[in-house]
């Protein structure tokens, strides 16, 4: 069911609640591009494991308002809005790629509402000490986040450009990525099922302009605004050892520095494999025991 939130200042966000709606509340937070009907489980799949899941556009994202300048922290006050909206007091937050620092920003500045948090081939801070930021990117990731470092203009106009042409076919967006893929990301991509979502999601967060894919890399590339050192809840942090687009060396940063933090490593996955785990995840966030925290450390 989608509906539209209100937030304080006037802006409005494209909410999706899917799943059992008496079951626990989870938030996930998609990835860059992104939105709302990106990556989850089935929904029968979320009946069965008796999950509410929550899934929004972010600001610039489909018919969400954009919010300029925004850092990560400030999807803390949004998700606590859109929960205040739903009724829903304290809930876990799942992040996937772009969505990863977002859901440790929820993870930090809501101590008190977030029950558990999971993070899936995430990025690291720009500004990581003794992390080698860009090291082991894909090409095309290097240039978007030197443009982003270097010429914000130059980042805007190359990725509205490239939102054009998605627009016009989402298979666009995969077709480009292609070349870059690894064995283990074609695997997951060669499922007919899954393009199909990854093209939708595509289509639906680039439908209006390119405004979030911009903000979300200028946001990733500044100060996130919040410190590791304040999330107090449990963080699985998941990743697969052939991502090329949010290296490994990423997560084991992060886990190094949050006090609760667990990293579990795939040694023959890479970025896209993080769609399959995703329902073991949600049993994780639940308090369930699962495969993931022993299959591969």
């Amino acid at each position: 069911m989608r509906t539209d939130v209100h937030m304080g200042d006037g802006r409005r966000l494209a909410v999706e609640v899917t799943g059992d709606r008496t079951g626990s509340p989870v938030f996930l937070l998609h990835g860059t591009p992104g939105s709302r009907l990106g990556p989850a489980p089935r929904p029968m799949r979320l009946y069965h494991q008796r999950v509410r899941l929550i899934t929004y556009d972010r600001p610039g994202y489909g018919t969400s308002d954009r919010l300029p300048g925004r850092k990560v922290a400030h999807v803390s006050s949004d998700v606590a809005t859109i929960a205040d909206n739903l009724g829903i007091d304290r809930f876990a937050v799942v992040g996937r790629s772009g969505g990863g620092p977002h859901a440790l920003a929820c993870a930090a500045l809501l101590p008190d509402r977030v029950t558990r948090a999971a993070v899936l081939v995430s990025l690291a801070p720009r500004d990581a000490d003794g992390l080698n930021w860009l090291e082991g990117m894909a090409a095309s990731n290097i240039r978007e986040y030197t443009k982003a470092l270097n010429g914000p203009d130059k980042l805007a106009a190359s990725l509205r450009e490239r939102s054009v042409d998605i627009r016009a076919d989402p298979r666009k967006l995969l077709a480009q990525l292609r070349w870059e893929l690894t064995e283990s990301d074609l695997s997951v991509v060669a499922d007919a099922g899954i393009r199909a979502m990854l093209v939708r999601n595509y289509l639906e967060a680039l439908s209006v302009s390119a405004d979030g894919w911009v903000d979300d890399a200028l946001s990733f590339c500044s100060p996130w605004g919040f410190s590791l050192d304040d999330i107090s809840a449990p963080v699985l942090l998941w990743h697969g050892e052939q991502d090329v687009f949010s290296p490994a060396s990423h997560t084991r940063w992060l886990a190094e520095r949050i006090p609760r933090g667990r990293a579990v490593l795939h040694p023959e996955a890479a970025h896209f494999a993080s769609l399959r785990v995703l329902p073991d995840v949600m049993t994780w966030l639940l308090g369930g025991r699962s495969r993931l925290t022993t299959d591969h450390t």
